[in-house]
């Protein structure tokens, strides 16, 4: 058996330089979108004072069930998470707007009804367990480590992998005091994924780029699900989502999303 990386992790460095391949030839298009069924939202009673006070994320929770965001366990976990602390001290007034904030070295946080879509959209993977969690999900981009924390709520594990120190050592301070056991940072070349930790029941990316790297393919278990910005033919970026079936890989075109570009290697 593999050993699985401790909290944070790193990939070896002469093991992330390697260029990745690129493949979606074998996908087919399609554009039809799943249904969420809404459901009810149980969330905590107000508790705290300004930003700490749960009332400003359930008036966001809110807000994204109001723009369609209906799966409860993602709202649960929107409800629950503080995005307040993993943005800069002089932007935590925007903190629970819809709107996405920098974090540093060119990158930013992505809007929560983004987040939120994206969580949602994974949950409708045709391999998700019956009692709702996730298996094994790879984050790509950790960023400042928001989505990583979110998805520690919807899946029994997961790993999270950074490109930028920088913003892979902003992540461990921001996750350290959430004490978050089934989360793993891994510092390395997301487009090459982290085979030590496949078959992945779902693959999230926070960057796009032409194609959907092959080792994410590959890294993805049968059932599995990807949900990824992509540069579309017109040059604009889209949502896709890829569904890994007995009958081949099978991919859906979303709506338009603006994301920083996927790239290879470390910095």
């Amino acid at each position: 058996m593999k050993q699985r990386p401790g909290f944070p992790a790193r990939l070896d460095k002469d093991k992330a330089s390697s260029p990745p391949k690129t493949l979606l030839g074998a996908t087919r298009v399609l554009t039809a979108q799943s249904p969420m069924r809404p459901k009810p939202v149980a969330m905590p009673s107000p508790a705290g004072v300004g930003l700490d006070s749960s009332t400003v994320r359930v008036r966001m929770v809110q807000k994204l069930a109001d723009q369609g965001v209906t799966d409860t366990l993602v709202l649960q976990a929107m409800g629950l998470i503080e995005r307040h602390r993993f943005v800069d001290s002089a932007l935590v007034n925007q903190a629970y707007e819809d709107t996405s904030l920098p974090i540093g070295l060119g990158q930013t946080i992505s809007k929560p009804n983004v987040v939120a879509r994206m969580m949602a959209l994974v949950r409708q993977a045709p391999g998700l367990q019956a009692d709702g969690l996730m298996g094994r999900v790879l984050e790509i981009g950790t960023g400042c480590g928001y989505q990583a924390a979110l998805l520690s709520h919807i899946a029994r594990e997961v790993y999270s992998i950074e490109r930028l120190r920088g913003l892979h050592d902003k992540a461990r301070e921001n996750l350290r005091p959430l004490r978050l056991p089934n989360v793993h940072l891994i510092f390395g070349d997301g487009m090459l994924g982290y085979p030590q930790g496949a078959p992945y029941s779902a693959i999230i990316a926070a960057a796009g780029g032409e194609d959907i790297p092959c080792a994410w393919l590959d890294q993805l278990a049968m059932g599995g699900r990807i949900v990824a910005p992509m540069q579309t033919s017109q040059g604009q970026q889209a949502l896709v989502v890829i569904d890994k079936t007995a009958q081949g890989l099978q991919q859906t075109l979303l709506e338009a999303v603006h994301f920083v570009p996927l790239k290879s290697g470390i910095a």
